[in-house]
């Protein structure tokens, strides 16, 4: 079958289910509004670059900017659901590995975007704080000043909290804090074996990236990986995860709406 054939048939049955679709996302809304939602959801945003070759365009970055303006929509569903805080990871520490090119060019990407948000009203009328997570001094150093400019405009925002892992790993993060609690250890004067008497699950979490935050309910990863690969790996001891084989930039909101869905219908016991 010609291509052009191919997407007209794609295209008229898109018309046609679209009531369906509409209707069916209403009942979803209407279900997941009545029961409990997440207070702090994590997203692993993955398949930009699957989504950049399936679609074939010039360069997998495409994909990412493509994943850059579904993270907004996600944003604005979370926040008519009521979600307040939200942790994505958008680079890894393994991601470094990467084509040059690409990691370039991601950077930019996120520079930009950055930026750009700044200056949009509705991040001070919904009043969204944004924090980084992660070993943010690896990353260049332009892209350091516009992630020091984010924090630093938004810092006494506390509606919406939008907490970004980048240059992030979980090993590393736990490394990170155990470094810094012994480091505080030091400065107050404490032997080895105070520091050994002190430490513990509620002082080390402390001393995490993430410290201040509740920790994640649900964690959501797309693209069809049944793994975390080290995301919050400390934090979501008690977190319920949700995987779904749609590619980060494919997401719609009803497939949002089925996380939630899937969310309210668990049982969480906390290990008890």
């Amino acid at each position: 079958m010609p291509m052009w054939m191919n997407y007209a048939i794609n295209r008229v049955r898109r018309t046609v289910m679209r009531p369906v679709h509409q209707f069916y996302e209403s009942l979803l809304d209407l279900e997941v509004r009545r029961g409990l939602k997440p207070q702090h959801l994590g997203i692993v945003l993955d398949g930009n670059r699957r989504f950049a070759r399936q679609n074939r365009m010039s360069h997998v970055v495409k994909g990412h900017q493509y994943g850059a303006e579904k993270l907004w929509e996600m944003l604005r569903w979370s926040h008519d659901m009521g979600i307040r805080v939200i942790t994505i990871w958008i680079f890894s520490l393994d991601n470094f590995n990467r084509e040059e090119d690409e990691v370039n060019g991601l950077f930019k990407l996120i520079e930009d975007k950055t930026l750009a948000w700044l200056k949009d009203p509705e991040i001070y009328e919904k009043r969204v704080r944004f924090r980084y997570s992660g070993r943010t001094e690896l990353l260049p150093d332009s892209l350091q000043a516009a992630i020091r400019k984010a924090e630093e405009e938004t810092a006494e925002h506390n509606d919406f909290i939008l907490n970004i892992a980048i240059a992030y790993g979980g090993r590393e993060e736990i490394t990170d804090a155990f470094r810094r609690y012994m480091e505080e250890g030091q400065e107050k004067g404490l032997s080895l074996e105070e520091m050994k008497e002190n430490i513990s699950p509620e002082e080390l979490g402390q001393h995490m990236y993430t410290s201040g935050l509740p920790e994640p309910d649900l964690i959501i990863r797309t693209s069809g990986e049944l793994r975390l690969s080290g995301f919050l790996l400390w934090q979501s001891a008690y977190s319920e995860y949700y995987f779904t084989d749609v590619l980060w930039p494919d997401f719609r909101r009803i497939d949002f709406l089925r996380a939630l869905r899937s969310y309210n219908k668990r049982k969480r016991r906390f290990g008890k």
